[in-house]
């Protein structure tokens, strides 16, 4: 038969670099840059490099048994494009960009049981730019054991989105708050997330409940052979009348 052909594929490798002046409020020290080289594959982060420590995070370890990267060659590129952009910067007529203040939200990674370990995560989006600071709070005190947090990823539309993850053993009653400070912010932005146990229906009502199912139950036993057999007659009586 004829030969079999196959979808072509294409896989995409994108390069993004973050070079972003970060000047701290109210201070009057000089601006310390920082940048990051990311690489992502298909739209997802593959790893990075980092501009000041000039080390490689993998954004899973698993991915390091795919393959390296030569972080000298990264960073030798990374000069080349700062540079680059520098230059095309003073050309331009260039204004500063506005600050976007974040959204967020707060969902756990797995349904509510209460007293089973789960985490609570605090899911920061469409803010820029990449500057800023997630504190959690548990029935109102600091908590920052087992924290544990993203780096900052890139959006489509020039804005960037961060995880924030909080292991946690929910009892009820506990409130929890995420706190997020950002620059296009007047105050921080807070969500908070209470823990709740199911509400289980009181137990003289549950039995109500039960018993009226088992006597509709009981009722429709009782009433279905009745009808049947009262059909029956009615047929045999208008058979005979025909007869007649």
């Amino acid at each position: 038969g004829p030969p079999q052909t196959r979808p072509f594929q294409v896989a995409t490798v994108g390069i993004v670099l973050l070079l972003v002046p970060f000047v701290p409020r109210k201070t009057q020290r000089p601006p310390r840059e920082s940048g990051l080289f990311m690489l992502d594959f298909e739209g997802e982060e593959i790893l990075e490099v980092d501009w000041n420590t000039k080390q490689v995070a993998w954004r899973l370890p698993e991915l390091k048994q795919v393959g390296g990267i030569d972080v000298q060659g990264v960073l030798s590129n990374t000069a080349i494009m700062k540079h680059n952009m520098e230059v095309l910067m003073k050309r331009s007529n260039r204004t500063q960009s506005q600050n976007v203040a974040p959204v967020a939200k707060m969902y756990l990674r797995t349904p509510l049981e209460m007293g089973d370990p789960n985490v609570l995560i605090c899911f920061v989006d469409r803010f820029s730019p990449p500057v800023l600071n997630i504190k959690w709070l548990m029935n109102g005190q600091p908590v920052s054991e087992g924290v544990e947090e993203t780096i900052y990823f890139p959006s489509v539309d020039n804005t960037f989105r961060k995880f924030s993850y909080l292991p946690l053993v929910p009892e009820d009653g506990d409130i929890y708050t995420c706190q997020v400070e950002h620059w296009g912010l007047d105050r921080p932005l807070e969500n908070t997330w209470i823990a709740k146990a199911p509400t289980l229906l009181p137990e003289t009502l549950e039995t109500t409940v039960c018993a009226l199912g088992l006597a509709v139950a009981i009722l429709g036993i009782i009433t279905g052979p009745i009808i049947f057999i009262k059909a029956r007659r009615m047929k045999s009586d208008t058979r005979g009348r025909g007869a007649l």
